[in-house]
């Protein structure tokens, strides 16, 4: 790519930033967008009322929203949204620490030295057409004893990524516990999920469970509550809700004539409020009976809740029985957090569906590299030709090849992989994963490899490269190989950054889809529907994005630091953006108390031995053996680093030390509502579709639920 075709990429995706921008500023300040722009707003205070006069500063955009998502501090963002959105944020914190540190030495130590190398022999009167790769360490002469300033920008650079990566792991990791001793009790501290129960003939299971843990958890044991087989249930009470959604829309029609239409082509006219009322009568009646059916349809998994935190962690790392197939026990997620359509309960059943979903992804791995082949052929002009040379004297032009080469590339990758989060979020929850926490979790780990594979590997090693299988047979030629490789697609990522990372996060505080559905509700109802959800952030989409390009920015610290000040544009901007999308529009959904974070980490490690790698063979092909040879101790080092790092502070991810729980049990001993907290307890973690019915149409009231709580 020339420098024309950058400048190009750039111009658009910066004109389309300002004009997200400035369109964001002016429809936000419209009340009738407020549950776009501003949802949690509307759901503690109502929707604002419309004014009837003309109002002109309404139109003016202004940057008002960015003093205002700047000011919070990180307490009050915690007090207003979640300890996973801090940890979130902390992620852009560190991105620009890192980027602007290696900003510093990348655009003003080795950008220069990199400029001004004799390797590619390249013009510099056509400076317009000049080639991104003069501007990467490709165009240092071999044997140049300027690679040993790239050699010890290398060194000092990891050395200060991990530095900071200690002080985050350290600062989260205090973090975490500081809101565990400040949180009020909540029933998943409390509570064990219990799989694999191995009923006993002539006992039902919740027999089994209160034998079990009475005899073995006699001081300590409060109450279970059985899971039950609720999937038919819950698609009968989802229709429920949209009968009970439409009814509710009709009857607020100021025009009755909008209450009937006509039965069939030809046929009288009905009441429709009357047909909906009669479907949801018999929707509600049907849910019922479906309710007291229930009985007999358990699933051999169950909520055991104890009378303290140290008893249920105990219960968690202890194996239950001699078989640790059975009675398998784990954290419980919050009562909220629960995910019930898929609640597998067999060890088996969750073991093969792991398989089927490891080969599901690398399949869907081998068919993204269709697009990923298809982009290669529009970044490279000349194959483009070839493909379809009926094409060549449009391409001839200069606008045209410079946004082709510039621009669509990138934009067609960002649409093909738009698809893949909604995809990951159905194999994580095929995997047996009780709750939406760890489904999004097992997401953002599998998005994040599929991206860094199919965005980053799959383009390095295009073309013949891509299958040359005797590679893996000779790890020694690995190295070379990356060193070869990774510098010729500079050019293609600085552009993704821009087209993916600049537009995607304007987009973001645009939220174009939501706006879009919510002028249609208004065009054919005539108003914005009451009933609305406030979205959450979608952590398995948001981070995977985030931390690719922490392994761009990282990999092509010292091989093409240009991409560096683009990195910081969309830190900056991300960092803006994302806290005013926390503030006013995503509710948190759950808490894990910033277990994304050990993601982040390993992320990081995995991009520094990358770069490590590719150093060592660069350096090889550039004839300095000695610096080759002298980066091999670099990997290591940082492998034995984030070895520390787990020993230390990973642990506290998984689970709460005994110190802090006993401290809270002894707090809680003191606290006269705790006999009213267990109360609640033992109902906590019933399915809400189980609860009773409560938007019935008639004026009976048979509103209680058929099949009563087990404990």
């Amino acid at each position: 790519m020339i420098l024309s075709a950058l400048l190009t990429s750039v111009g658009i995706n910066l004109g389309l930033c300002l004009l997200f921008f400035t369109l964001y500023s002016i429809l936000r300040k419209q009340p009738s967008n407020a549950k776009v722009y501003a949802p949690r707003s509307v759901a503690a205070k109502g929707a604002p009322t419309e004014t009837n006069g003309f109002d002109f500063d309404r139109l003016l955009p202004t940057a008002g929203w960015v003093k205002r998502a700047w000011q919070p501090s990180e307490d009050q963002l915690l007090a207003a949204t979640s300890l996973d959105a801090v940890v979130f944020m902390r992620i852009f914190i560190f991105s620009l620490k890192v980027f602007g540190f290696g900003g510093i030495i990348g655009v003003f130590v080795l950008l220069p030295i990199n400029f001004l190398g004799t390797q590619l022999d390249v013009d510099f009167s056509d400076f317009p057409n000049k080639s991104l790769d003069s501007f990467s360490i490709s165009n240092v002469d071999d044997g140049s004893n300027w690679l040993w300033v790239h050699f010890c920008a290398a060194y000092i650079f990891s050395a200060v990524v991990c530095y900071l990566l200690y002080y985050e792991y350290s600062y989260i990791s205090s973090r975490r516990i500081a809101h565990f001793y400040s949180s009020k009790p909540q029933p998943n501290q409390f509570t064990v999920l219990v799989r694999g129960i191995p009923v006993l003939s002539g006992s039902s299971c919740s027999e089994t469970v209160e034998k079990f843990f009475t005899e073995y958890y006699s001081s300590t044991y409060l109450s279970h509550l059985l899971v039950r087989r609720t999937s038919k249930l819950q698609r009968l009470t989802s229709d429920a809700d949209k009968v009970y959604r439409t009814l509710a829309r009709l009857k607020s029609e100021k025009d009755p004539q909008q209450r009937f239409k006509r039965d069939g082509l030809f046929g009288r006219k009905v009441d429709v409020l009357d047909h909906y009322g009669k479907k949801l009568d018999d929707l509600d009646d049907t849910v019922r009976l479906e309710q007291s059916s229930l009985a007999g349809k358990e699933v051999s998994a169950a909520f055991v809740s104890f009378k303290s935190r140290l008893a249920a962690a105990i219960a968690v790392h202890i194996q239950q029985g001699t078989n640790p197939t059975e009675w398998v026990t784990e954290s419980a997620p919050e009562p909220q957090d629960v995910h019930w359509p898929f609640f597998s309960s067999s060890f088996i059943k969750r073991w093969v569906f792991k398989l089927v979903v490891v080969v599901a992804c690398a399949a869907l791995t081998i068919l993204f590299l269709i697009p990923v082949a298809i982009v290669q052929g529009l970044a490279n002009l000349a194959q483009l030709e070839t493909w379809f040379p009926f094409l060549k004297s449009i391409l001839s032009l200069t606008v045209v090849s410079q946004v082709i080469t510039g621009y669509l590339p990138s934009l067609i990758l960002q649409l093909f992989l738009s698809f893949v989060p909604p995809i990951m979020i159905v194999l994580s929850s095929m995997e047996g994963y009780v709750s939406f926490s760890q489904i999004q979790k097992g997401a953002c780990t599998k998005m994040l490899w599929f991206t860094i594979w199919n965005i980053f590997f799959a383009n390095v090693l295009s073309g013949t490269a891509l299958y040359r299988v005797d590679i893996l047979l000779e790890p020694k030629k690995i190295p070379g190989l990356l060193a070869d490789a990774v510098p010729a697609q500079a050019s293609f990522f600085i552009a993704y950054v821009v087209t993916s990372g600049w537009t995607s996060v304007s987009s973001e505080l645009f939220r174009m889809t939501p706006l879009i559905f919510s002028m249609i509700k208004r065009l054919f109802s005539g108003k914005d529907s009451d009933e609305f959800e406030v979205p959450s952030i979608s952590y398995h989409s948001e981070i995977p994005r985030i931390l690719f390009f922490g392994v761009l920015g990282i990999t092509y610290f010292f091989l093409a630091p240009l991409i560096l000040p683009f990195l910081l544009v969309y830190c900056c901007m991300g960092y803006l953006i994302y806290r005013n999308q926390l503030l006013n529009v995503y509710a948190p959904k759950y808490e894990t108390g910033g277990k994304f974070w050990p993601i982040v980490h390993n992320s990081t490690i995995f991009s520094l031995v990358l770069m490590h790698i590719i150093a060592i063979g660069l350096f090889g092909i550039k004839k300095l053996p000695l610096a080759s040879s002298l980066m091999i101790p670099l990997p290591i080092l940082t492998l034995l680093f984030n070895e520390y790092c787990r020993k230390r502070f990973l642990p506290i991810f998984k689970s709460y030390p005994v110190e802090c729980l006993v401290r809270k049990d002894k707090e809680d001993q003191s606290d006269p509502s705790m006999d009213a907290f267990y109360d609640k307890l033992s109902t906590a973690y019933e399915d809400p579709v189980l609860m009773p019915i409560r938007h019935r149409r008639s004026t009976d009231d048979h509103n209680s639920p058929l099949l009563p709580a087990v404990v």
